[in-house]
């Protein structure tokens, strides 16, 4: 029954972690026509998360952790409006390194990660309900 019990903390981990991702994502995707208000200045810069295996010493197991929310230090795009309050004397600006079909990718991704680390804990819950019927 132990490992059956480490289950619901192994999926619940995973659960945290993809929800952590969707928060970050969220973000992107919120973000994604944010620029700086001052000429030259740098718009919002892409956030990224990484994960980590963290050894749970009271389940004896790994669990998925968030390592780190980090930056996409990748280029900005430049934008011709001479207008812009963030244009320089050429008349661009910068635009944030956001890419929305890949923040929709990930989303997904995160999505069904999520989904299948339920499906864990629906199994699990079926299988200890099973045992305890059949206990009786």
């Amino acid at each position: 029954m132990n490992d059956l019990a480490n289950s619901f903390f192994i999926a619940g981990a995973g659960m945290r972690v993809q929800g952590a991702r969707l928060r970050v994502i969220s973000e992107n995707l919120a973000n994604k026509d944010s620029t700086a208000q001052t000429p030259g200045g740098d718009p919002y810069r892409r956030k990224t998360i990484t994960f980590k295996n963290e050894l749970d010493k009271a389940l004896g197991t790994d669990l998925v952790k968030v390592n780190k929310i980090g930056e996409d230090m990748s280029d900005f795009s430049l934008e011709f409006d001479p207008g812009h309050p963030a244009a320089n004397a050429e008349g661009y600006y910068k635009r944030p390194n956001i890419n929305s079909l890949i923040e929709m990718m990930d989303m997904r991704e995160a999505q069904r990660s999520y989904e299948a680390n339920l499906s864990v804990i629906r199994a699990t819950k079926t299988m200890v309900n099973n045992t305890i019927n059949l206990l009786k």
